[in-house]
Parts: structure tokens; C-alpha cells; sequence
């Protein structure tokens, strides 16, 4: 088989098309996540602890007083963005909670599923000699006493 042969073959299996589109599912997901913390949570956050914005909250190693995070930037000046990492930690910690959140719900499906198999599953045999029910683990029929270790 040729190495394109053999790679169409590889990207076609099911698994990695699943994987594409999580990945995929779970980049915009993250973009969701970051304008719902960056745009939505952290102000309503910062105006209850004292009109702070997360976002300006930096510290400069270089020297020198700027109004902004932007302005510090253009300058030049070499910044520790605490603000933003505080941000990004915010983000990781919903992003991570919501990928429990779905693990969990996948999970008790798959539960509900197995049960509805284990149900599906008989909790009896018949007797090969005397065609009783009787159950899957008995080594001896309770009706005719033959010998079923055979």
C-alpha cells in the first residue's frame, strides 16, 4: 500500500474524524468561554471589588508609571500581566468544570446503557436433557439431577 493509501486510510477511521471534530467543537468552545470570562463575568467582578479591571492590572520590571496595559506595551516596557493570568486561570477553571460537567453526564448515559443491556442478558439456561429452566451458574439440574459440568 502506498503512504497516501496508507494516510487516507489512517485519517478516515472513525476515531481520528471524532477527535478532528472535538477538537474543533472544543477551540470554539474555548473562544466562548474566554468572551463569557473576559466580557461578561470580570466586570460585573471587578466593579464589586473596587472598580478594578483585570485586564490593567500589571507590573512593570522596566521602570516607569503607564496608564494602561496597551500603553506600558507600546512603550516598551517589560510587564508581568498578572491581570490576564488571572483571567486565563478563571477561564481554565469553567472551561475544565464544563468538561466534568459533560464527562459526567456522558458517563451516567453509558451507565443507563450497560443496565438496559445487563436487562437484555438471560439469568437462565435450559437443561440440555430435560429442557427446564434453570440457572446459569448451576452445575446440577434441580429438576432431573443431571450432571451439567460436562
Amino acid at each position: 500500500m502506498s503512504i497516501m493509501g496508507e494516510f487516507k486510510a489512517f485519517a478516515m477511521r472513525g476515531n481520528v474524524m471524532d477527535m478532528a471534530v472535538g477538537i474543533i467543537i472544543g477551540a470554539s468552545f474555548g473562544k466562548i468561554v474566554t468572551s463569557f470570562v473576559s466580557d461578561i463575568l470580570m466586570p460585573p467582578l471587578g466593579l464589586v471589588l473596587g472598580k478594578l479591571d483585570f485586564t490593567n492590572m500589571y507590573m512593570t520590571l522596566s521602570g516607569g508609571s503607564y496608564p494602561t496595559l496597551e500603553a506600558a506595551k507600546a512603550a516598551g516596557a517589560i510587564t508581568v500581566n498578572y491581570g490576564l493570568f488571572i483571567n486565563t486561570a478563571i477561564d481554565f477553571i469553567i472551561v475544565a468544570f464544563a468538561i466534568f460537567l459533560m464527562i459526567m453526564w456522558i458517563n451516567k448515559l453509558k451507565k443507563k446503557e450497560e443496565k438496559k443491556e445487563e436487562a437484555k442478558l438471560p439469568s437462565t439456561k435450559d437443561c440440555p436433557y430435560c429442557l427446564s429452566a434453570i440457572a446459569l451458574q448451576a452445575t446440577r439440574c434441580p429438576n432431573c439431577t443431571s450432571d451439567l459440568k460436562k
